[in-house]
């Protein structure tokens, strides 16, 4: 009996001393979890929501106007001093947060009467995920997010936008010009929409991109552009998401629509894969859509060395998709009405009516319908854009000011002489007029039509043409935004042709002299904001 009491008595210790070492083994475990494992940080100050990832990535954000504040990556700060982070110029949100039953998703909602937008991030995630709905454009008239990065920080940025060391605005108060006579500005450098995947901003040992996303609620099609950057290292550099703005936009804005989802990714410096953003469909956000359908066809008749693609729209969404080999699909379409248009080039040739629903496979074939009569000369192709024109590749890089541009003119073009002579755009206070030389014989001396494709204009520019000094009749303005446009890096508007008989009478065997000049019903103001277009085409039809 002793020797049992004896073992008992010293076996709880022993049981003791195990229970107590598993235990400290438990919390040291525990703590391991809680650093690394399910749980993001999210830190309610009360004025501020601060959240980290731990990954790297700590934010703060504003609970009483939805800023963000403060962008700490792997201990650096990001953000700007003096300027928040944001959507649109600020809106003075009512914001609020909640986390995923596991504690390993954040969802910030910033809300107002008219715009809600959500900053969501996941345990061990350096991203902060986006996503913005509207029932009516901001006041200050574009929809866009702004991370407001240090200058001197973030130095590697795209050039075009860049206005360090600049000399002060060439124009309105966002061009730029620099001593050695070249420009700069927010508006320079951007891709068209249809090229948006990922584009950002680098440091030492750091890296800010953007993740467009989802375009399906901006609005413009799919070769519009619109600012991504604007950096000085005097100043911050500024990462953009543009969903909506007047920048001589083409189309009305969507509204009742939920605009991405997009994201914000940071690294050590390396260009990001585009990340899975489909966990945010479970996340009950204003306006997503999970029921999609499929548009698929052929697509023909479009001219030999151009390109083709297929885009849809309607009031709420917008798509496109490229044809390759004659064919096309676009998916994950919202159900609905659309308008489709079979765009050669830039420029649409054909357009159809169709519908889609939720897991369908909707088929529809599209043909151009551009008109290809016998010529007896053309200038450039018809394909919606001026860039194998003089100058053509720069406008959506540098002000047409900029050293690096040849001389605009005036020019006179023989027929015959290479196309990237003739001027991309006709300023009527620069480069005006052009003169077209070319020769006929006896039995083309008729009546013909010329054509001249445009596909943007300025305060009413159209073009008025005289041929061997007889003045032809001068058409009516074309339906142009009404905003700046290829001062601002886009010769997207509205495409257009004009169409002008010329009578026998005003013509002669052997050569021919034609001008063409800008007319307008407005007023310049100044050499390059003048009445003007962006040249598409140009054709003496026989």
């Amino acid at each position: 009996m002793k020797s049992n009491s004896f073992q008992s008595n010293r076996s709880g210790p022993l049981v003791r001393l195990t229970s107590i070492l598993l235990g400290l083994a438990g919390c040291l475990l525990l703590a391991a979890s809680s650093a690394s494992g399910a749980a993001i940080g999210v830190t309610d100050n009360g004025t501020t929501i601060v959240v980290d990832t731990h990954a790297g990535l700590v934010y703060t954000v504003v609970k009483a106007s939805g800023d963000v504040t403060s962008i700490k990556w792997n201990g650096t700060e990001l953000n700007d001093a003096s300027k928040h982070s944001e959507i649109s110029s600020g809106i003075g949100a009512a914001t609020t947060w909640t986390t995923s039953p596991s504690g390993s998703t954040v969802v910030i909602t910033e809300t107002t009467s008219t715009l809600t937008h959500y900053i969501v991030s996941r345990n061990l995630d350096n991203t902060m995920y986006m996503a913005t709905w509207i029932s009516a454009e901001p006041s200050v008239g574009e929809l866009r997010w702004i991370t407001r990065l240090k200058g001197n920080v973030l130095t590697g940025v795209p050039a075009p936008s860049n206005n360090s060391g600049n000399t002060g605005a060439i124009e309105s108060s966002d061009v730029f010009g620099h001593s050695n006579g070249q420009t700069t500005s927010k508006y320079y450098g951007n891709q068209q929409a249809k090229d948006l995947t990922v584009r950002g901003v680098t440091g030492s040992g750091v890296g800010v991109f953007m993740c467009y996303g989802n375009r399906e609620s901006s609005s413009g099609g799919p070769f519009f552009r619109d600012i991504q950057n604007q950096s000085d290292t005097s100043a911050d550099s500024e990462l953009y998401n543009y969903m909506n703005s007047g920048h001589n936009q083409t189309e009305a804005d969507r509204v009742n629509v939920l605009n991405g989802p997009y994201a914000l990714v940071f690294t050590t410096g390396s260009t990001p894969a585009v990340p899975d953003m489909s966990f945010m469909s479970a996340l009950g956000l204003t306006g997503w859509v999970s029921g999609r359908g499929t548009m698929h066809g052929t697509a023909s008749g479009l001219d030999s060395g151009t390109s083709g693609m297929v885009g849809f729209a309607n009031s709420t969404a917008q798509y496109w998709t490229t044809v390759s080999g004659g064919s096309y699909t676009c998916s994950n379409m919202k159900p609905g009405s659309y308008t489709a248009t079979l765009y050669q080039g830039e420029l649409g040739v054909a357009t159809a009516s169709v519908s889609v629903s939720s897991g369908g496979n909707t088929t529809l074939n599209l043909t151009s319908a551009l008109s290809h009569p016998t010529t007896i000369w053309k200038v450039g192709t018809w394909d919606g854009s001026p860039k194998e024109f003089l100058n053509g590749g720069n406008i959506s890089n540098w002000h047409p000011s900029d050293v690096r541009n040849s001389s605009w003119g005036p020019k006179t073009f023989a027929i015959g002489t290479a196309v990237g002579s003739f001027p991309a755009i006709q300023f009527r206070g620069d480069n005006s007029p052009t003169t077209v030389t070319f020769s006929l014989t006896s039995a083309q001396v008729a009546a013909h039509t010329l054509r001249i494709g445009i596909t943007s204009a300025y305060i009413g520019g159209r073009p008025s043409v005289t041929v061997n000094g007889h003045a032809l009749t001068n058409p009516g303005a074309s339906s142009q935004p009404s905003s700046r446009s290829v001062t601002i890096g886009t010769y997207r508007g509205n495409n257009t042709t004009f169409a002008y008989s010329i009578p026998a009478a005003d013509l002669v065997s052997g050569a021919n002299t034609m001008t063409i000049t800008p007319i307008s019903g407005s007023t310049d103001s100044g050499a390059w904001l003048s009445a003007n277009w962006a040249y598409d085409c140009l054709e003496l039809d026989n």
